[in-house]
């Protein structure tokens, strides 16, 4: 019985994406959330908090993330999900990098990494070749 269903649920997600960082990014936000839904609920049950729609609000949010994350689990778009996981970890390296700065040219919009704690410095633009000064 249990080899028939898991021969059922394989077939079912043959095709589909599956799970990747950012489907976890999703499910350990949504759950981190809920649990700050309930601790808030609890704690300012009978104050004038409560009625501000603060709570509802977190817990629509709490269930849009969870359905974001079930919809990109069973997608059959595999392209356009792994440009999303893709995009997800190019944001989140970004804003965990501790060594650089990134800038972006005034005049062609082309991102600039360059290192932090240089003080004020000259950016020359590799594209377009304008030069500008920024504190790193």
């Amino acid at each position: 019985m249990l080899r028939r269903l898991s021969e059922s649920v394989r077939r079912f997600m043959y095709g589909r994406y599956g799970s990747d960082n950012f489907n976890l990014f999703l499910l350990g936000g949504a759950v981190c959330l809920s649990l700050l839904n309930n601790l808030l609920s609890v704690f300012f049950r009978r104050r004038a908090f409560y009625s501000l729609g603060i709570w509802p609000a977190l817990s629509l949010l709490v269930y849009a993330m969870l359905g974001f994350a079930i919809f990109r689990l069973l997608s059959r778009n595999i392209y356009r999900r792994q440009r999303e996981n893709r995009a997800f970890k190019n944001f989140w390296a970004r804003l965990t990098d501790r060594k650089n700065r990134y800038f972006r040219c005034p005049s062609c919009r082309q991102t600039m990494r360059v290192p932090r704690h240089r003080g004020k410095i000259k950016i020359r633009c590799p594209k377009c070749g304008t030069q500008f000064t920024r504190k790193t």
